[in-house]
């Protein structure tokens, strides 16, 4: 088996960020969310916010920022009109086999469409609940982890895994090769 992490990964970019960027132009009132967004990702990074503060911000804001869109637009037209414009942005180097999981921190009613595009079946993300816009589930650093163990077993054999990050350190333990992606340079790790 083969997982991949996604935005930075395979994704040149941050799917998230760029999707809420392209939706400003259907509704500019989502600029709003951009400086608290930006504030919970740096105090993360910096080591001044737990993982608990980090999921309760981000699950308060994603309600307010799909919110705000679902008076404008359908979420899933405006997610099919991103992926029109930003397939091009999959490496590639990615060549997608049918088997491939795609374990990522991005939402469910994202990457979904992407990973249906490519062909990949099997995809590990956040999820929202679509009729509240509540986050269920933050599929981040240890919960990703933890979330795969729980759909694919404690004794899943993982041949190889793709990251940009070393926040993704557990599953590179867990697997059996794991590699380093850079741009389109990969570099094995393990």
């Amino acid at each position: 088996m083969r997982v991949f992490d996604f935005d930075g990964t395979i994704y040149d970019g941050e799917s998230l960020f760029d999707l809420y960027l392209f939706s400003a132009k259907y509704n500019p009132k989502v600029l709003r969310y951009i400086a608290p967004v930006l504030r919970y990702a740096i105090k993360y990074k910096l080591g001044r916010a737990t993982f608990d503060q980090m999921e309760y911000g981000v699950g308060k804001l994603c309600h307010g920022y799909l919110s705000e869109l679902a008076e404008s637009l359908e979420f899933e037209e405006l997610v099919n009109a991103f992926w029109d414009q930003n397939m091009e942005r999959i490496k590639p180097w990615y060549e997608p086999r049918e088997d491939d999981v795609i374990l990522t921190a991005s939402f469910d009613i994202t990457v979904g469409e992407a990973c249906r595009r490519l062909g990949a079946q099997h995809l590990v993300s956040s999820t929202i609940d679509g009729n509240t816009l509540n986050v269920n589930y933050l599929n981040f650093n240890t919960n990703k982890l933890k979330r795969f163990r729980e759909l694919y077993g404690d004794n899943v054999r993982v041949d190889e895994f793709y990251t940009d990050s070393r926040f993704d350190q557990p599953m590179i333990d867990m697997a059996r090769r794991a590699y380093m992606v850079k741009g389109n340079k990969i570099h094995q790790v393990k």
